[in-house]
């Protein structure tokens, strides 16, 4: 194998970068620097900071958050799913119908359950 076939990647990973670095650059370069006590404070929330910041959050917010990663991909695949349903026929949908009434009873035992009631 030669090199010449590492070109694209080279070029994306390069591009990649480019996209990541060169508007952190350029916003250094020609930004404003005017520091005051209130942008080198360590909270600009308004008001002093009341307890410690690496305080321990509740479970539920970590619960809150799995779900929703959970559900939100599984709803991502089905937009390719969507894209090829008149290729794949109807065996292809009735395993998504299958699957999103898993989903669907996944989601109502969570809510009985009280998963995504925030106090």
């Amino acid at each position: 194998m030669s090199l010449e076939q590492y070109l694209p990647v080279i070029l994306f990973i390069l591009v990649g970068v480019a996209v990541g670095i060169v508007p952190q650059v350029i916003g250094y370069i020609l930004g404003p620097n005017r520091p005051d006590e209130a942008k080198n404070s360590p909270y600009e929330c308004g008001f002093e900071a009341f307890e410690d910041a690496r305080m321990k959050f509740d479970v539920r917010y970590y619960l809150v958050a799995i779900l929703f990663i959970l559900f939100d991909l599984e709803i991502a695949f089905l937009f390719p799913w969507a894209v090829a349903l008149k290729d794949l026929g109807p065996t292809a949908f009735w395993a998504v119908v299958v699957f999103l009434g898993i989903l669907v009873v996944g989601f109502v035992y969570e809510w009985k359950k009280g998963a995504l009631d925030w106090e």
